[in-house]
């Protein structure tokens, strides 16, 4: 293909992306939808800039307005999370991962973990399986003991696990609680004094919840003993996409040094600038988009029980979060079924489920699916939407309906729910292609 024709279709590509998503359900979990505002300030000319080091000690010049606006973009996290350290530097959840790993453990040490079946995440794995913990930071990564039934980690052989690994000479350094499937808030208050006794940090990876955190609809893990805790920002905090880490001022200068010049050069400032905006949306509107967010969760997990869906955590409500875990594996495997809801423009994520790896399953055909519901709420869509969402998934997955036929009814459906809510300005449809070539 021609440079021309290759440029071309670069930009053709974007734009049916565009409008396939706006005529689409977004469910995934790990994904939102920034309001023009924040679209504003990533197309900015910060995006073209150096910002090495903190604020008022740069290594380059050409930081005055920089400076103030990632001084604001402190403040504001360090309101909306009611915390005294905030450092927004970090380029994803993955890299303030990499920042509390610095910053709290040495190659060689022992971290507790999630699995990934129980809803741990890439960034804390193991050093055979390719995970940022173990292959980057060379850490020992041990498992939290977790309960199915509960869809939590297991306290009681926590406990027993955390001294039985003490006795053997390989006692935690850091506990790394949170995870990619958090339906409901993990132990942080119950196993501090443990951590404590053993002179174990504790980091709580908020990267899916801390909207929810923000917003005083979840748990509040710096204030439940948490050293530090960890986030994107893009997932219940309504983007840009990026990362942050939270802590108390006695980490502070360390988290810095962890942040630059370990784990960052310069720190995508146009996405800094697009943090600071969404902070301030979700001062101003926070407490009522994430409470929202909950409802709607609620609401889809018992809409989809009730149509036959085997959603997990049925004796604790399904969720308190903004996600929930269906196992599908008497309608097929999650491989299959992602795929035809994609094909019926139904967006989400197949995912492994806690049991999945003993009853022979794997990641790349689990027996589950996962459903996040940030996206849609931040569209304007509350408990009765949650409804028929539910109604199109059934035909698909449950009744084998023909994809091509509920897609046309799902971007039927999507026409009344163009906007971004809980935002200052809103002049935008929420997914319309922007040209300024």
């Amino acid at each position: 293909m021609e440079p021309r024709q290759s440029y071309n279709k670069i930009f053709e590509l974007l734009e049916t992306h565009q409008k396939w998503f706006a005529s689409s359900l977004p469910l995934i979990a790990s994904e939102n939808i920034p309001s023009p505002a924040v679209r504003e300030a990533i197309l900015s000319d910060f995006g073209n800039r150096y910002a090495e080091g903190w604020p008022g000690e740069r290594v380059y010049a050409g930081c005055k307005y920089i400076d103030q606006v990632e001084q604001i973009c402190i403040d504001l996290a360090k309101q909306l999370f009611r915390v005294d350290f905030a450092d927004v530097r970090p380029i994803s959840g993955v890299c303030a991962n990499l920042v509390a790993y610095t910053t709290f453990t040495t190659p060689g040490d022992t971290m507790l973990a999630l699995a990934i079946p129980a809803g741990g995440h890439i960034s804390t794995g193991k050093k055979e399986f390719g995970g940022t913990a173990g292959s980057v930071r060379g850490l020992q990564v041990e498992y939290f003991p977790f309960d199915t039934e509960e869809m939590n980690i297991d306290i009681d052989a926590t406990e027993k696990k955390i001294q039985k690994l003490s006795e053997e000479g390989k006692k935690p350094t850091l506990a790394m609680l949170g995870g990619s499937v958090l339906p409901f808030p993990h132990p942080v208050k119950q196993l501090t004094d443990t951590f404590q006794e053993h002179e174990t940090r504790i980091c709580f990876d908020a990267a899916h919840v801390a909207g929810l955190v923000a917003g005083s609809q979840f748990q509040d893990p710096l204030h439940e003993g948490a050293d530090a805790m960890t986030a994107s920002t893009h997932k219940t905090l309504p983007g840009p996409q990026g990362g942050l880490i939270l802590s108390k001022p006695e980490h502070g200068e360390k988290i810095k040094k962890s942040t630059f010049p370990g784990n960052v050069s310069n720190h995508h400032l146009h996405h800094l600038a697009g943090k600071a905006v969404m902070f301030a949306e979700m001062l101003a509107f926070g407490k009522e988009y994430a409470a929202q967010i909950v409802k709607n969760s609620r609401a889809l997990a018992s809409a989809l029980h009730e149509r036959g869906f085997q959603v997990l955590g049925e004796k604790k409500g399904f969720t308190r979060s903004h996600l929930l875990v269906a196992d599908i594996t008497k309608f097929g495997d999650g491989k299959t079924i992602e795929k035809k809801l994609e094909d019926a423009n139904i967006i989400l994520n197949r995912n492994l489920l806690p049991y999945d790896i003993k009853a022979g399953r794997h990641f790349e055909a689990p027996g589950g699916i996962r459903c996040g519901v940030s996206e849609v709420t931040r569209l304007g869509m509350k408990e009765s939407e949650m409804e028929e969402i539910a109604d199109f998934m059934t035909r698909i997955v449950v009744k084998g309906e023909e994809p091509r036929k509920v897609a046309t009814d799902v971007s039927d459906f999507r026409r009344s729910y163009q906007k971004v809510h809980y935002a200052f300005e809103t002049s935008k449809d929420a997914y319309t292609y922007i040209h300024i070539r």
